[in-house]
């Protein structure tokens, strides 16, 4: 590691350390005690650790945290803060609650072994309290170790924990601890793609913009939430599960966003063979259609998710200019099928080249990337603004060095046409139901479902504005 990183890093535990106040557990599983280690390194430990432990063989992990299913995950992680803070508050408060506050740090690792070289991640959390006897709060992540040996990924491991600590004890701004959280680590050496604050220090945080942030300070490329705002970590989410996404704005989501999302998904169930509950449906927002004038509107942001969320929608944030990343993205958690959603507008500028300048292999490589997994498109036909046809995914004109590539994925059903769809929801398009909501013309009002409606005029999302009428 840099001097000044390993500098940095011990300057933050040794601060915890002499913080008279502070007292607490440790308990980490795979990768090595590397947090712990961190603070009796810098010493004065004594002060501040109650009990270091490592877990490590699965029956003396299940005689204290009870049985489990997934050694590595979300669950093992909050059984291991319960029983470590249930302990310090059993065996310590009597003798010393009244003048520290008690905290348990825990992680549950697989990092990269000499056996194997599968997906390196873990679940890290802090449980604390901000006054003595008072009631804990709480921040777990989950992170994806980058580095390419053990004792690297050990390394970030030790330094993401020290970050995580000192922020929860004295940067209480979630926005300010999540910017901390890659302090004295170099770029592309971990990932943090879920975060979860709560507890009374953070009853006023919405954790979906805390994921907001993790996309927008480049800790992750993209973060997932359900309907009732819960995050969740991706590789839960899509374990052994098909996915089928549909890309937009959603400002707002209209009966054509509906039809073209039903449409693929009755013709998606018929040829993954799969049931609803195997099925993960996703509304997916990349970060460029979330941003107004070079920033975040984050009013904005909540408004669109609100609506998803009213309509029993799971949101994917992500970083993914270019469909072949997105398709990257969800290659890496499932080998289940894969379809992506999408209007005929966004089929024909997949064919553009000009997109695809930075790959060395040019458009031929982004599609070989895209489809590479047997990944198919679900086209929603439009109509022909001049002419007032129909214009379905196997009609589009393309370049012509491009109409035999073209004509490959079509004839090898990699590009679907839906033709079960409303025609008259055809001509519903965002920007226009957006400028009537916005100008007091109720007519908008048609070309939304009743809930979006709804929530929209009851909360005054988008700038709406009453009708004049009214």
């Amino acid at each position: 590691m840099n001097p000044e990183m390993e500098i940095g890093t011990d300057k933050k535990a040794l601060r915890i350390n002499l913080d008279a106040a502070k007292y607490g557990t440790f308990a980490e599983i795979g990768a090595g005690q590397e947090v712990a280690r961190r603070f009796f390194y810098v010493g004065g430990a004594s002060g501040t650790i109650a009990k270091t432990m490592s877990a490590y063989d699965m029956t003396f992990s299940d005689a204290i945290y009870g049985p489990a299913q997934r050694y590595v995950s979300r669950a093992r992680l909050l059984t291991m803060l319960d029983h470590e803070y249930n302990l310090l508050i059993e065996r310590l408060d009597a003798k010393v609650g009244a003048e520290k506050t008690f905290f348990v740090f825990a992680d549950t690792v697989a990092a990269r072994s000499f056996k194997q070289r599968s997906e390196s991640h873990g679940w890290l959390g802090v449980r604390f309290q901000s006054e003595p006897r008072g009631q804990s709060s709480q921040i777990i992540i989950h992170v994806r170790l980058l580095d390419q040996t053990n004792i690297e990924q050990q390394e970030a491991l030790g330094v993401i924990g020290v970050n995580l600590l000192y922020g929860a004890f004295y940067l209480r701004q979630p926005e300010k601890l999540i910017s901390s959280l890659q302090e004295n680590l170099a770029s592309g050496r971990i990932e943090v793609d879920m975060i979860k604050f709560s507890g009374p220090v953070f009853q006023s945080v919405d954790n979906r913009l805390m994921s907001l942030q993790l996309v927008s300070h480049s800790l992750t490329d993209a973060v997932m939430f359900k309907a009732d705002g819960e995050t969740v970590q991706p590789a839960e989410a899509f374990y052994k599960k098909a996915i089928l996404v549909e890309r937009g704005s959603f400002r707002p989501v209209t009966y054509a966003t509906n039809d073209m999302l039903d449409g693929a998904r009755r013709v998606f169930l018929k040829q993954c063979n799969c049931s609803e509950g195997e099925v993960v449906v996703l509304m997916e927002m990349t970060l460029e259609h979330l941003i107004a004038g070079g920033q975040l509107d984050h009013a904005d942001f909540l408004a669109r998710v609100d609506i998803l969320g009213a309509l029993g929608r799971t949101v994917l944030i992500s970083k993914f200019g270019e469909y072949y990343r997105l398709a990257g993205y969800l290659f890496r958690y499932t080998n289940k099928p894969i379809g992506l959603v999408m209007g005929v507008p966004s089929l024909i500028e997949i064919f553009e080249e000009k997109y695809y300048t930075n790959l060395e292999g040019g458009i031929l490589e982004a599609l070989g990337r895209m489809f590479k997994g047997g990944l198919k498109l679900y086209v929603y036909p439009m109509i022909d603004v001049a002419s007032g046809k129909i214009v379905s995914a196997t009609q589009i004109e393309v370049a012509p060095n491009l109409r035999s590539l073209f004509q490959y994925l079509t004839d090898n059903q990699y590009v679907q046409e839906i033709t079960d769809y409303h025609p008259e929801y055809m001509r519903i398009h965002p920007p226009d139901v957006l400028a009537k909501l916005q100008s007091g013309d109720s007519g908008w009002e048609r070309m939304v479902p009743p809930e979006v409606a709804h929530i929209i005029k009851k909360r005054e999302f988008f700038g709406y504005r009453r009708p004049i009428a009214a």
